[in-house]
């Protein structure tokens, strides 16, 4: 059961589709509830639609569409509007699929949060084992990103939270700091797993800048490519990219490209206006993403102050496998700054004249980024390997579905 599934293009649902793909292929009958595809864009993509409750067969694997309200601008109230409405959407689903399909491991995805009581009653109707798999700490990351301010609220709303995943026979996470965030909230080690975002490193490896798509977009040799992809979102941080966009010079050389979609991109947009060094792109399909990350010199990700435990920015593993450098903004200690160390160099957040001096550091030593580029490179296969993670998985979830 996840909000998102493929195909999403980034973010979660990448990973759920990309997921139930394996499952399927290593023997596993599995079934998915999802929302229709509408991430990061905001807009439900055609041909599914926002209202009505639709059936496909993907990757092998049934998928449920559930109708989801989906506003233009998500946030606050609306924000909980929209997790609330795929909830009350996907209950009487999952309900019927503990009832008659009886499985033995239901998993769940967080966030949304709120849809974990049914998923873990769906597994107590058909005698099944129920799984809690955390790609975000949603109510921590609401309330230390001052997206919500209640303190009462909070006491509330983590309460709940650690009741809640008491009910689950495992509850896993995306990264070690967050397995021991786990941990804090009362989830027993012996109930805990490690599941990290993966990267396909035979698809995503080191190729040669001068790729096809870097001629397609008509640039230049000389020109040194700094680029962003993925979402952007409020939790990235971007208007810090802006006052870095800003400190370069047109005659550098240097292009900043953005590509991806979210609710932050019109705010970059309109923030980086007039600067002819600057150039947004869509998001790239799949099969075009190794050029892509290729065809940079150097990889940008900032990250807002106080997310660097509660989330792991998943576009991290594919700049890391790509053999680019990454110039990334985290605290000293935190796993994101211990991953992004071993490919690039790390900065504070928010801190846009540290980012500058950074970049421009490697944008002039090529040596420099080959190093660091093939160390992150080492580091993604030796930690975030695809058939290394999912083959992880798919033993946990036969040793648990034999407990039935």
């Amino acid at each position: 059961m996840a909000l998102n599934h493929a195909p999403e293009l980034t973010g979660i649902g990448k990973y759920v589709g990309e997921m139930t793909a394996y499952l399927v292929q290593a023997g596993f009958k599995v079934k998915v509830i999802a929302a229709p595809p509408y991430y990061p864009a905001w807009s439900v993509q055609l041909p599914y639609v926002a209202w009505r409750y639709q059936r496909e067969e993907r990757d092998g694997a049934v998928v449920w569409r559930c109708p989801l309200y989906v506003g233009s601008r998500p946030g606050g109230l609306w924000r909980i509007v929209h997790l609330l409405s795929f909830a009350l959407s996907s209950l009487p689903l999952i309900l019927l699929q503990g009832l008659f399909w009886r499985p033995q491991v239901v998993m769940v995805i967080e966030p949304p949060l709120v849809c974990a009581p049914a998923a873990c009653l769906a597994a107590g109707l058909a005698g099944g084992q129920a799984w809690l798999h955390v790609q975000d700490f949603e109510v921590d990351a609401a309330f230390d990103l001052g997206l919500l301010k209640s303190p009462r609220a909070r006491a509330i709303a983590s309460a709940f939270e650690r009741w809640l995943m008491q009910r689950f026979d495992v509850v896993s996470s995306i990264s070690a700091r967050m397995v021991e965030r786990l941990h804090s909230k009362g989830v027993a080690a012996s109930r805990s797993r490690l599941v990290p975002n993966w990267v396909d490193t035979s698809l995503i490896q080191p190729m040669d800048r001068h790729n096809a798509l870097r001629a397609e977009l008509g640039i230049s040799a000389a020109t040194r490519v700094a680029l962003y992809s993925g979402n952007m979102g409020e939790k990235q941080g971007l208007d810090l990219l802006a006052d870095v966009a800003r400190a370069f010079a047109p005659e550098e050389q240097v292009l900043f490209l953005f590509c991806g979609d979210g609710v932050s991109r019109a705010r970059l947009q309109q923030a980086t206006a007039g600067m002819p060094h600057v150039r947004f792109l869509p998001l790239q399909p799949l099969d075009r993403l190794n050029e892509l990350l290729c065809l940079a010199d150097v990889h940008l990700l900032p990250q807002r102050a106080g997310a660097e435990d509660l989330v792991m920015p998943s576009k991290l593993t594919a700049i890391l496998a790509s053999g680019r450098p990454v110039v990334a903004t985290a605290t000293a200690g935190t796993e994101l700054a211990r991953a992004a160390a071993a490919g690039g160099r790390v900065v504070p957040a928010g801190d846009a004249q540290a980012f500058t001096v950074a970049l421009r550091e490697l944008l002039a030593d090529s040596a420099l980024c080959q190093q660091l580029g093939a160390g992150g490179r080492e580091f993604a296969q030796a930690n975030f390997d695809r058939e290394a993670v999912l083959g992880r998985l798919a033993d946990d979830l036969r040793q648990l579905s034999e407990k039935n």
